[in-house]
């Protein structure tokens, strides 16, 4: 029998909440502490949720929700630039990606964690926690605290609860990219449920139906040196999409797209980063989730899905091992390995969306040829789409293999 009743768990994103839901269905009273003032309604761009991230929301009770609001992409295509090649892969026997907004994934996530019970506060900014024989008090910025048996910081890729538990950790690691995502004006020739995945002349970018009629689509342009999100949304949209035009004016039809873009229709999401390795995942009282311990690039398409299967791991552990430092030992051993396998791959896709002249050249060569093998479905995504939480199963024996 576990002697946590009771969490505190900071962020309100993506595995805040799933966190909460989690560990109150594992009989652990948990209060969400979420720093802005409000629900992140109208913020954000989108996302994919892969199968493994679903099956893991099932557990919650919110996959229902979030299909609600998401489009399936059941097909996804590559092309290089104006050859379209092999459609990818997928993996027989599972659904396709769900594409959803962020701030809709938010609002689900938020609402069922409501329903269930769970408590959400806002305007709590983290500063400070002690930790105690007998649990740990969270400080925030408008001077009150908070005290529980656990902590658990689910508050992002530039946590504060990872500095608290270890003042020395790494901070997240630039890719070298900005990112951008917009709507533009001009109708594709293919079924909504199509992701095409371009490489370009100078660049890759992505685009696919709008449901509403054009064309979504994003891009990334290389920088040398990061920009905070305010810093890179200082320079007015009209700026970045000369930039993109820039450089892609050479493809097709990413030139067009760009051209066809409203400057109003433009999200500017800054410089993109990722976690690769963080050397302390929780110290006696205090636990990371989410990408405030792991957060592989854009590239992998399982940022989301990670922060879910990790938050309701997090939950197993907590309610099946009897104390928090055994149930946090479980949980790193549990999930360290899968997610840092996950941010090794998106790291090594990274570099080929920058691709050099002769890299480009040989890519329609050799593309076709990856497709059929070292990109084989089953080879290449098994073992992250396939992946299954089972929530009833005891962990108390030691962890499942990731």
């Amino acid at each position: 029998m576990s002697k946590v009743r009771t969490a505190l768990v900071i962020g309100g994103g993506v595995a805040g909440p799933v966190a909460g839901m989690a560990l109150r269905k594992a009989g652990v009273d948990a209060t969400v502490y979420e720093a802005y003032l409000s629900t992140a309604d109208g913020v954000g761009g989108s996302l994919g949720l892969a199968p493994n991230g679903l099956s893991a929301l099932e557990i919650v009770g919110v996959a229902g929700a979030v299909r609600a609001f998401a489009r399936p992409m059941p097909r996804s295509v590559m092309a290089v630039g104006r050859k379209r090649l092999d459609t990818i892969p997928t993996l027989p026997g599972l659904p396709p990606l769900q594409l959803i907004w962020r701030a809709d994934l938010h609002r689900a996530l938020y609402d069922h964690a409501v329903a269930q019970g769970v408590r959400v506060e806002h305007g709590k900014r983290l500063v400070g926690a002690e930790e105690s024989e007998s649990g740990v008090t969270a400080r925030f910025a408008d001077g009150t605290t908070a005290t529980a048996d656990i902590l658990v910081g689910a508050d992002g890729i530039r946590s504060t609860v990872r500095t608290l538990i270890d003042p020395n950790a790494p901070g997240p690691t630039p890719t070298g990219l900005l990112g951008f995502e917009a709507v533009a004006d001009l109708d594709l020739p293919q079924d909504e449920g199509t992701i095409t995945y371009a490489f370009g002349r100078r660049g890759f970018y992505l685009f696919r139906p709008h449901p509403d009629g054009g064309a979504e689509w994003g891009a990334n342009l290389p920088a040398d040196t990061p920009m905070t999100l305010t810093e890179a949304r200082r320079i007015p949209n009209e700026e970045w999409l000369r930039r993109l035009r820039d450089y892609h004016a050479e493809d097709n039809p990413g030139a067009e797209l760009i051209r066809r873009t409203d400057p109003d229709r433009l999200q500017v999401l800054g410089s993109l980063h990722m976690m690769l390795k963080v050397p302390r995942w929780h110290s006696d009282r205090m636990v990371l989730v989410g990408d405030a311990v792991h957060a592989p690039s854009n590239s992998s398409g399982q940022g989301a899905s990670l922060a879910v299967e990790s938050a309701v791991q997090l939950a197993r552990c907590v309610r099946d091992l009897p104390d928090a430092s055994s149930a946090f030992a479980a949980y790193e051993r549990m999930r360290r390995p899968r997610v840092e396998r996950v941010a090794a791959r998106a790291a090594r896709i990274n570099s080929s969306k920058a691709a050099g002249p002769l890299s480009r050249a040989l890519m329609p060569l050799l593309m076709p040829i990856m497709l059929r093998t070292v990109m084989h479905p089953e080879r290449a995504f098994g073992v992250e789409q396939r992946y299954v939480i089972d929530w009833d199963e005891s962990v108390a024996d030691g962890p499942r293999p990731a």
